[in-house]
């Protein structure tokens, strides 16, 4: 009797491990990743050690209003490097193809007739490309759904499952340098 009780608690143990398996592979095959990550490190570099004229910004001055630093990022990009890093379509080459996690927000683009979301924006913070200018475009990650995406409201945040991959899209709103085809979504949570 005891070998028998052995096999079954065996046998449960088994079967457990195979019927959790083709869970576990799938989370398994998405890296999570952080926004920083999108950046190339050259890029990265010369944002984390920004000129000194942007360092001297006094708050509530004319230079650090939005609309100020809209028409100075445009118009020193050809010669600043800082500048051109804040519009940089440039990308990190080992993300293409990568099958990634990454959480964000959802700027809506396009939806069904059920007025499902079936394309948006992914970007790192929320108002981004709403409120604000948008992130460079290597921040800005476009999502395809045919099957459409259902949300709370735009800010709520969300973690965003699929296949990663370096391609730069025009949008009336922004550019975007990823794109990811959609595997799942989900509510953020830590």
């Amino acid at each position: 009797m005891k070998a028998l009780r052995g096999f079954k608690k065996y046998c449960l143990v088994a079967v457990l491990a195979v019927l959790t398996a083709p869970v576990m592979a799938e989370e398994d095959a998405f890296k999570t990743i952080e926004w920083v990550e999108l950046i190339p490190a050259e890029d990265l570099e010369v944002l984390m050690n920004p000129p000194e004229y942007i360092t001297n910004v006094e708050d509530g001055s004319m230079e650090d209003q939005i609309s100020s630093q809209i028409q100075n990022t445009l118009a020193a990009a050809d010669n600043d490097r800082y500048q051109q890093a804040l519009v940089s379509t440039q990308v990190n080459a080992e993300m293409d193809g990568a099958m990634v996690r990454v959480p964000g927000f959802i700027v809506p683009l396009e939806f069904n007739e059920q007025q499902v979301v079936t394309q948006f924006f992914l970007v790192p913070y929320f108002g981004a490309c709403l409120h604000m200018p948008p992130p460079p475009p290597n921040q800005i990650i476009l999502v395809n759904s045919p099957q459409g995406v259902e949300i709370e409201g735009l800010g709520a945040p969300y973690w965003v499952r699929g296949k990663l991959s370096t391609t730069i899209s025009d949008n009336e709103i922004a550019t975007s340098a990823y794109a990811l085809a959609l595997h799942d979504y989900e509510l953020y949570t830590e």
